[in-house]
């Protein structure tokens, strides 16, 4: 193989493994067995660190209410990858559609009944409606939701994320409760600037 071919052969396998790195990417590796608060030493880590045990006490919502399991809740959780929730639906209550943007969630639906969906790149919708036992996967980054239609169930849901720190976007908040120009929401929703103002003070914080 002559050099200059040499040379691309190499900057292409160097590309490779880069982009390969890249799709494997979640969060960043550590070099510890696991990561020791600033405010701790690791000579005074017991068992306890390890150990979450505010769930003990979780108590039935009213509305839809998630409790998460996260870095911020449980810091022995970073660099480990590893997070959950704990999802309450009331009769008629949704989880408005959100993204998690650092990792896919894997939902089991523990009692009651969901519609649940979520939109790919292409726009496409895909839905499904879950029974108790069932899992559903909503893929990293993509726009989903799920929804409690039973008229009489309450619904509990536990979601797992391959993150610490998953992260949340709510697309109503994250569209109408920021200070996105209203002209640029109202073109952009093809409607009239009355409209998305209401659609603001509907999701605006009660004082």
């Amino acid at each position: 193989m002559a050099p200059r071919n040499s040379l691309q052969f190499f900057s292409l396998l160097i590309s490779s493994f880069a982009i390969v790195q890249m799709t494997m990417a979640g969060d960043p590796d550590i070099l510890t067995d696991f990561v020791v608060p600033p405010n701790l030493s690791a000579s005074k880590i017991t068992g306890s660190f390890f150990t979450y045990t505010a769930l003990r006490t979780i108590a039935a919502a009213t509305t839809f209410n998630v409790t998460k399991v996260s870095m911020s809740e449980f810091p022995a959780l970073n660099g480990q990858s590893v997070s959950y929730a704990v999802l309450q639906y009331p009769v008629g209550t949704t989880n408005p559609p959100h993204v998690h943007p650092r990792s896919a969630e894997l939902l089991f639906l523990f009692d009651g009944s969901l519609e649940v969906g979520f939109v790919d790149t292409t726009n496409k919708l895909y839905t499904q409606t879950l029974q108790a036992g069932d899992i559903f996967v909503f893929p990293k980054g993509l726009v989903h939701f799920q929804y409690n239609a039973d008229p009489k169930v309450f619904a509990v849901a536990v979601s797992a994320f391959g993150s610490a720190n998953a992260g949340t976007s709510s697309l109503p908040k994250a569209l109408f409760a920021t200070d996105i120009d209203d002209d640029a929401l109202a073109i952009s929703f093809k409607t009239d600037v009355a409209t998305i103002q209401k659609l603001k003070a509907g999701l605006a914080s009660k004082p």
